[in-house]
């Protein structure tokens, strides 16, 4: 009988950068994670002033010293596809690349660098490493935690990091994909005048898009960006066919002012009189309004410094938020070099982020406490 393969070793002895790189070099496209979750619960299970516990791929580690507060840090293990760019490199700039170096390696180091070296937080810690984020909602692991342990999520605050360029990002935008169903009538395309082509049909619907206008609302003192677009199209049958269906595929990022309700009946709305027979809603997550007047934000974000913004993309806060923990984006990585070839972080924008935790997490701690 074949002994179970060991879980690749992770050293929380190494600094931010270096265990990024070890992250990177560990692959973990979603729905693959179990490898880094395996090193991660090993890892944290070395580290005796924390409980943990796992659920499927999702690893959560909590210190329970009864302190006034919690605070929860939360990342995601999961990658898009590798494009050629594992294993990680550093070159002579001080930049790291490699696929999850953004989004978001160096942020699930900076957690577990702050669960090795702060065995004594002025605020209890949760510490949460969970699964397929960057696939559909119903396979996004903090979501199974929320359902099935909600109890491990409980927090006064918390912070994901996301990558935000070191800034402090407030809620986020909802996203909504809907596929518009354009009927038509098959036909020889010999004799199309028979048909009815449903490609064709398509047409208003395109022209709607590319007139329409986004809002940009302002959301406690944060401007959002909205934008709705055609993602993909589906329709044809063969060469020689009159297709009698076409799909249209829409991704409606709308900001946290509008509730899921009302997000689904404005797509419904643009569309009105495109001839669309069928509105099917495929995969939706709503917004998180910033809750940038909480004290545990405003003290989180005095300490860390910087203005407050606004985050365009959906993340994980929404959770948070949907289970009353006010939460914010805040790590190392640049949101724009997310899922890209070239994706890459510099390594003291690791340890600047590292460094920010650790000082309001120790705030006020003595050496001898």
């Amino acid at each position: 009988m074949e002994r179970p393969a060991e879980p690749p070793a992770l050293d929380l002895a190494l600094d931010a950068a270096a265990l990024t790189a070890r992250l990177v070099d560990i692959p973990s496209v979603s729905g693959s994670e179990k490898p880094l979750a395996d090193a991660v619960a090993a890892a944290l299970a070395t580290l005796p002033w924390l409980r943990v516990d796992r659920h499927g791929n999702n690893v959560v580690a909590r210190t329970e010293s009864g302190l006034a507060q919690r605070v929860v840090l939360a990342g995601h293990l999961d990658t898009v596809p590798i494009a050629d760019n594992v294993p990680s490199r550093l070159d002579a700039d001080g930049v790291l690349w490699g696929c999850g170096t953004s989004d978001m390696k160096a942020g699930v180091a900076v957690q577990l660098r702050i669960a090795a070296t702060v065995p004594r937080p002025n605020r209890d810690l949760t510490f949460v490493f969970y699964d397929n984020e960057e696939v559909e909602a119903e396979r996004n692991g903090l979501g199974h935690l929320a359902r099935d342990h909600p109890d491990w999520l409980a927090g006064d605050f918390a912070v994901l990091l996301e990558p935000s360029s070191g800034q402090v990002e407030g809620g986020c935008q909802g996203t909504l994909r809907m596929v518009l169903r354009l009927p038509g009538q098959r036909a020889h395309s010999a004799r199309s005048w028979m048909g009815d082509n449903a490609i064709h049909a398509a047409a208003p619907v395109l022209e709607r898009l590319a007139a329409y206008v986004p809002r940009h609302p302002v959301v406690e003192g944060l401007e959002y960006r909205e934008g709705l677009n055609a993602v993909r199209i589906e329709g044809g049958v063969a060469g020689n066919v009159i297709p009698d269906a076409c799909l249209v595929t829409v991704n409606y990022r709308y900001a946290p002012d509008r509730s899921r309700d009302e997000a689904v009946a404005h797509v419904r709305e643009v569309f009105e009189g495109c001839g669309v027979a069928e509105f099917t809603v495929t995969d939706h997550s709503p917004g998180a309004s910033p809750g940038l007047s909480h004290p545990a934000a405003r003290a989180f974000i005095e300490a860390v410094g910087g203005e407050p913004r606004p985050k365009y993309g959906w993340t994980d806060v929404s959770r948070f938020s949907a289970l009353g923990v006010p939460a914010v984006n805040y790590g190392p990585g640049d949101p724009n070099l997310a899922h890209k070839r070239d994706e890459r972080v510099a390594i003291d924008a690791i340890a600047r982020c590292e460094e920010r935790l650790r000082a309001w997490l120790s705030a006020g701690v003595s050496a001898a406490a």
